[in-house]
């Protein structure tokens, strides 16, 4: 007797690495690092100034009363220029920013700043990323969303894109 239908085992063998090709495509996994720190105190930290003229950051000053958003950046950042604007939109909109400026040199943040606009009350100097690797921040930008005391409540990856502006506003609303 002839076994015929074993012709078609690495064809059928074929189809199902296909089918698995296929559904990855169409299912990616999840390439986002949320941080630990959601629901949790900022990490400590005492950043020096990012450039002149614009004070340091420190944790401390992350717990004053007022809802805050902190947005991790860097001059050399090509979606950090895209974000911009929905920073200073946020601004425009009585909403305290304050920066964390990763591995960038107080001249090129400094020519950031006056390129795009300076939408931060503060600027940290993060020149070893050790306040961003604390954080749980996988890249630039990347922004937190901070409760009056301190508290870490929700991590923004990637751009902010216009569409997010009320919603984050609405959100910081809520925190007081």
């Amino acid at each position: 007797m002839k076994r015929h239908w074993i012709l078609f085992v690495p064809l059928a063998i074929m189809g199902l690495l296909f089918g698995a090709f296929i559904y990855r495509l169409a299912v990616p996994p999840q390439t986002l690092i949320e941080s630990q720190w959601i629901n949790k105190p900022m990490p400590l930290f005492d950043l020096p100034p990012a450039t002149a003229g614009v004070d340091g950051l420190k944790s401390s000053q992350l717990a004053d009363g007022r809802p805050r958003l902190v947005n991790v950046f860097a001059s050399w950042c090509i979606p950090c220029r895209a974000e911009a604007p929905q920073l200073e939109a946020l601004k425009a909109a009585g909403v305290p920013i304050d920066g964390i400026a990763i591995r960038d040199r107080p001249d090129d943040v400094a020519q950031f700043l006056q390129e795009v606009g300076n939408p931060f009350d503060r600027i940290g100097s993060d020149q070893q990323s050790s306040v961003q690797i604390a954080l749980g921040s996988s890249g630039v930008p990347e922004t937190f969303l901070i409760d009056g005391k301190g508290i870490i409540r929700e991590q923004i990856q990637g751009v902010i894109i216009a569409e997010q502006v009320p919603d984050i506003i609405a959100k910081l609303e809520a925190m007081k």
